[in-house]
């Protein structure tokens, strides 16, 4: 049996389309680190409380992200795969447990298990794929996340805003790299062919994350609503909560999240459909995040005072969604619907006045203006049959 025959390298001979249990089982991982995430920009919602929470957001889906186009590309049952994503799990639950004090006492269990899963993912494959043209993709894999591990480190060892700077840098070698394909000394770029092998299994993938996203923001709702002796201001806010959560899903699912897989299929080039793909649903979760960091600080304070930082988390978060979400449109559709910029307009232009409104309200207004896109999507697609997917890309 030939190495790739062992390892399971052709999925879309081989392997199943459809995401396997055991990365359904990873995903739960990822629910902890989303809802912490989210807990730390609610404890600190100053510039400095906001640039570190999106850092770590920004590793923690590039973890998610990496491991999901791994078992893309490879069946997760072979031995090597399902230790890298068992591996990979506990790696994250310790990101996970260090990420409220990351900027502080726990940096280097924070820094070294993002390194160590980036690395040892590639410690895992090397061997098994020696000899293969898939050992040279995980070879150039090991290159970029070994240089990037140089400003993560050291950011670890000092403290105060180098640190940031630091793992910020680091960030950008990471997407960077990935961006233009990990060009690496001796072995070139990824082929263009090696992001397209499964998009049904790949876009799957997405779309399950973006639902566990909404996890969180359901999850932290319910966590800051519980004990609260059902308050009426209290239980009002719990119901704006859940109706965001509510409406950023079926902003996400009309139409364009039900049809990436037709869209990658129908793409002039499927692979740089599936490249930009993270970077457009990390803005998409990244909203999901600031909305759950919004609905836990109106919930605890529905009647309190409005601060800059809750008018920017309660409205920021549906405004990064809905980037997200009109690039994602354009992807898929070679358009963006004028409800997109028009809604992101208005929560841009009421963000001041929303000072001179009680928290309460804020989400309100929040909500009516997805209201209104979702609206707008309805009566879109109203007596009209399914639009077909017409990628941008």
């Amino acid at each position: 049996m030939t190495s790739d025959q062992a390892v399971g390298l052709r999925r879309r001979d081989e392997g199943p389309q459809r995401a396997t249990l055991l990365e359904l089982f990873l995903d739960l991982v990822f629910v902890a680190a989303l809802a912490l995430t989210s807990g730390k920009l609610a404890s600190d919602l100053s510039w400095t409380g906001a640039f570190q929470s999106l850092v770590l957001l920004m590793a923690v889906w590039w973890v998610w992200s990496v491991t999901a186009l791994t078992t893309d590309l490879y069946l997760s049952q072979r031995p090597p795969i399902y230790l890298m994503t068992i591996s990979v799990m506990f790696g994250t639950m310790l990101m996970a447990a260090a990420l409220p004090e990351a900027f502080a006492r726990d940096a280097a269990v924070f820094v070294g298990a993002y390194v160590a899963i980036h690395l040892g993912r590639n410690v895992f494959l090397l061997p098994a794929l020696q000899g293969r043209q898939e050992h040279r993709h995980a070879a150039r894999f090991f290159f970029w996340f070994t240089v990037s591990a140089v400003p993560w480190l050291a950011g670890a060892v000092v403290s105060g805003p180098a640190r940031g700077l630091l793992w910020a840098a680091a960030l950008v070698v990471d997407y960077g790299a990935a961006a233009v394909r990990y060009p690496t000394p001796w072995l070139g770029r990824v082929p263009r062919s090696q992001y397209s092998l499964a998009a049904e299994h790949l876009a799957e993938r997405y779309q399950q994350f973006f639902t566990l996203a909404l996890g969180d923001l359901i999850l932290v709702t319910s966590l800051t609503y519980a004990g609260t002796g059902f308050a009426p201001d209290r239980t009002a806010a719990f119901v704006l909560g859940f109706a965001t959560a509510v409406l950023l899903w079926q902003i996400y699912v009309q139409r364009a999240g039900a049809l990436l897989q037709a869209a990658i299929e129908a793409s002039r080039e499927p692979g740089r459909l599936i490249r930009s793909a993270p970077y457009t649903h990390l803005l998409m979760v990244a909203g999901v995040v600031v909305a759950a960091a919004g609905a836990e600080t109106v919930i605890a304070h529905p009647t309190g005072d409005t601060t800059a930082g809750l008018v920017g988390v309660v409205l920021g978060g549906p405004a990064l969604f809905l980037v997200g979400r009109a690039r994602f449109e354009y992807e898929v559709f070679h358009r963006v619907s004028p409800s997109r910029l028009v809604a992101l307009i208005l929560l841009v232009l009421a963000a001041p006045v929303m000072m001179f409104v009680p928290p309460l309200g804020v989400a309100v207004f929040g909500n009516l203006v997805l209201v209104g896109i979702a609206v707008a999507d309805l009566l879109r697609a109203h007596g009209r049959p399914p639009e077909p997917p017409s990628p941008g890309l």
